[in-house]
């Protein structure tokens, strides 16, 4: 199923969505995708990604970063993110109650599995 072309192409298609200036994670992703999808396989089809996806929208369930071993320089991803607005803790870490972006889900085949995530507005904050 992982090397179906169309399988990657529907992660493509989510991240590809996601507005400057906001995240989502890969346990979103695998969420919002349903079975055969999880937070691991998502990040690997995010590695493959071209120029075309967005892939350093894309961050782990606790705010961070998770590129630092597969990205040369290891802040590349932090740093393409903080040019679009978000804000990184001491910890390397934003908050995902203001930068995480849930997807629209009315008529939207992005509907996911269950309530966990809903529609949020970014509240920008200082460091």
């Amino acid at each position: 199923m992982q090397n179906d072309p169309g399988y990657r192409e529907r992660v493509y298609e989510i991240v590809r969505t996601i507005p400057r200036g906001r995240v989502m994670t890969y346990g979103q992703l695998a969420e919002i995708l349903g079975e055969g999808y999880t937070p691991r396989t998502v990040g690997f089809v995010m590695h493959a990604s071209g120029d075309t996806t967005p892939w350093h929208r894309v961050i782990n369930a606790q705010g961070a970063c998770s590129t630092g071993r597969v990205v040369l320089p290891h802040d590349k991803q932090q740093r393409m993110l903080e040019a679009e607005g978000v804000i990184f803790n001491e910890r390397g870490r934003c908050d995902l109650k203001n930068y995480l972006w849930i997807p629209e889900t009315e008529n939207s085949k992005l509907t996911p599995k269950n309530t966990l995530f809903r529609k949020s507005t970014p509240q920008r904050t200082k460091k």
